[in-house]
């Protein structure tokens, strides 16, 4: 009769679900081409792995930090290891690319460019995806989250400012469209906040009448859904037509800026999509307070205004936040296509990258696009919890 061996609790090794995923994507990530060598910005590339696009001692050490890395995420390990396991990789990841963009690139040579690979980007989909997963295992404060995403800029700033990835064909990009670059990152966060600001305050009068007024309510949200339903660059072809018209016909109007093409009727356009999140939720945190609430101040003798300011607004605040932070992350993303008709903002290199089949230049645009965005998301997220009441937080 055999003997059954127990095996020690300690020796025993849980395979955690999605550490399955990020390990697979990281395996395979690490078999593609981690950069590629062009000798111009318009020719096709040249495909490199790890090995050919680092010194062979660098190589060697990111493919051992990367196995430590998947087998952390492989194995249900602590939730603190996996964060910071996620975060140095990905420093790493972002060193070592910039390293093989001046490995690759001849000494002295301005044209060719060196571009982060399909491994690259895969590799840092898999670690991004460790890092958020981490994040929400161990519920961070508010506070806390928005002091990571300052750590990450600093770290980006610092990185960019050592000149580490100064080879990188994005970079090169830049250089060479530096004060372009700064003057459509202002256009777009114009076009971004200040159809926000519009939306925000013609859309929560809008959201309280139709809260106030059953017979509102339906027409307008069916309006504000059927404007959503149009597509963003059909939106901004309609709008050409009727404000050239009003440029042509009322002098004031043409002074002010408005005309058939550039940034007026991209701000009315998304001026026009954000106006359902905010309306929406606008009525909807106002559905949700508490009957109670509203019956203890009409025993206090408030009036309508008053207890709207004073009650029902304050209770309902974090939901139209949420309506907000929805439209401010729309609007970055949208304000890209305003490039098409004249409007500015990164979509400006990214069309013209697509035109030239220069995809480091679509990067310059897209980029910092994804980067606002994620920021935008990330600060209003947390905003919103910390003016949320204590048992609508996370546990």
């Amino acid at each position: 009769m055999s003997a059954v061996v127990a095996v020690p609790r300690r020796l025993q090794f849980a395979i955690d679900k999605l550490g399955v995923l990020i390990a697979a994507i990281a395996t395979v990530a690490s078999f593609l081409p981690f950069a590629a060598f062009r000798a111009n910005r318009i020719v096709l590339g040249e495909s490199k792995s790890i090995f050919a696009a680092l010194p062979a001692w660098e190589a060697t050490l990111l493919v051992l930090a990367l196995f430590a890395a998947i087998a952390i995420a492989l194995f249900r390990t602590p939730t603190l290891w996996r964060l910071w396991t996620s975060l140095v990789v990905l420093a790493i990841l972002f060193i070592a690319v910039g390293h093989a963009a001046s490995f690759l690139t001849p000494e002295g040579d301005r044209i060719a460019r060196v571009s982060p690979g399909a491994g690259f980007w895969l590799l840092i989909f898999a670690f991004a995806l460790l890092a958020a997963d981490a994040i929400a295992r161990l519920k961070l404060r508010p506070w806390t989250r928005i002091g990571a995403l300052v750590g990450v800029a600093i770290f980006f700033a610092v990185l960019l400012g050592s000149g580490t990835l100064n080879d990188l064909s994005i970079l090169r990009e830049y250089f060479n469209r530096g004060d372009t670059f700064w003057r459509e990152a202002q256009t777009h966060l114009a076009l971004a906040l200040g159809s926000l600001a519009a939306a925000t305050v013609a859309g929560i009068p809008i959201g309280i009448l139709c809260h106030r007024s059953d017979a509102l309510r339906a027409p307008v949200l069916n309006v504000l859904n059927a404007i959503q339903t149009v597509p963003s660059i059909a939106l901004f072809g309609l709008l050409i037509a009727p404000l050239a018209w009003v440029a042509a016909n009322i002098p004031s109007a043409s002074a002010l800026g408005i005309s058939g093409i550039g940034a007026a009727p991209a701000m009315v356009a998304l001026f026009a999509y954000s106006l359902l999140p905010v309306v929406a939720n606008t009525v909807v945190g106002l559905d949700n307070v508490p009957p109670a609430a509203n019956d203890a101040a009409k025993g206090m003798g408030m009036t309508d205004r008053q207890r709207l300011l004073t009650v029902e607004f304050p209770l309902a605040f974090p939901v139209i936040l949420t309506g907000i932070r929805i439209v401010l992350v729309q609007n970055i993303g949208l304000a890209t296509i305003a490039a098409l008709i004249g409007g500015g903002g990164f979509g400006v290199f990214v069309f013209q990258g697509v035109g030239q089949t220069a995809m480091d230049l679509v990067l310059l645009g897209a980029v910092p696009t994804v980067a606002l965005a994620f920021a935008a998301a990330v600060v209003l997220d947390s905003i919103v919890e910390m003016v949320s009441p204590k048992d609508m937080r996370r546990d």
